[in-house]
């Protein structure tokens, strides 16, 4: 399964009442599918999972899905740190004919690197036709996904790639030289997803895609031809884009960039919150150097 070069982790747009508004996010799917995105993600942390009920998140894997009928991939956040609850969820996504499954490291219950792999391993095998996409966020879950249990999980024949946001590049680095070619290592990072590349990374799990695909798509293809300079020139000219858009909690950020932009994506649902004023003038201040401003 080739995920493509961008692949975008979508907000979940909100009414004022708190529910989800699937029509936005039927709106906004197709809009990112026709601006550099080549696999939308459902449902991950960008999306808000933790306070989406599983209702909610299978209603959207269906409307995206729907709304960019084949003109991008869809991949689920069917993760859980319950590895029955995540089995359950992956088989209903699969039978959904979606392209894909993204399996977060279990979060708060910190298993051993033995658990780990007996989690993702259980996961792969009970939903043996649908491809597996690792992700590794030590920040979010307390635990980190060792190259060394990364590659015994890629002999697995649908764990086919890994979102790798530990912001370490030496592990990145080691993931690739104990995997195979065809495994495919994704930056969970956007201001990392330029040097991910010089060490065998097939591109980005992205946030500031939303606003950039194109330029990302622009980016990553400049590097694979050789254009390495050329690469570069746009990398830095994001790079501000990309740390303002974690100055705070994701997707606090990405999803004030959207209202900027005149899209209708609601609030957040609690613990999650709006930003300040401060974090809103940093926004509007980049976004405008980039001309992102309507």
């Amino acid at each position: 399964m080739n995920f493509g070069r961008v692949l975008t982790a979508m907000i979940t747009p909100f009414n004022l009442d708190g529910t989800v508004n699937y029509e936005v996010t039927e709106k906004l799917a197709a809009h990112l599918a026709d601006n550099g995105t080549d696999t939308l993600v459902v449902c991950g942390t960008t999306g808000e999972s933790p306070t989406l009920s599983w209702e909610e998140e299978f209603e959207l894997f269906r409307v995206v899905k729907s709304a960019v009928s084949g003109n991008a991939k869809v991949m689920a956040g069917t993760g859980s740190n319950s590895t029955t609850e995540a089995i359950a969820a992956t088989q209903k996504a699969a039978k959904m004919g979606l392209d894909g499954s993204l399996q977060v490291v279990p979060y708060y219950n910190k298993p051993p690197q033995s658990g780990l792999y007996r989690h993702f391993e259980a996961i792969a095998q009970a939903a043996f036709d649908l491809p597996i996409m690792l992700y590794n966020v030590p920040g979010r879950t307390s635990q980190n996904l060792l190259p060394e249990t990364v590659a015994k999980l890629a002999e697995i024949s649908n764990i086919v790639a890994v979102k790798e946001a530990s912001g370490n590049l030496d592990q990145a680095s080691q993931i690739r030289q104990l995997t195979p070619t065809d495994f495919a290592i994704y930056s969970g990072d956007d201001s990392l997803t330029l040097p991910m590349l010089a060490i065998g990374g097939s591109g980005v799990v992205s946030v500031a895609s939303h606003l950039v695909g194109v330029q990302l798509q622009q980016m990553i293809r400049a590097f694979e031809s050789g254009q390495v300079q050329a690469a570069t020139q746009i990398h830095l000219k994001l790079f501000s884009l990309f740390k303002a858009l974690f100055i705070t909690t994701n997707p606090i950020p990405v999803k004030e960039a959207l209202k900027l932009q005149g899209w209708n994506v609601g609030s957040f649902r609690l613990p999650l919150c709006d930003p300040d004023e401060e974090v809103r003038a940093m926004l509007k201040t980049v976004m405008a150097e980039l001309n992102l401003l309507e």
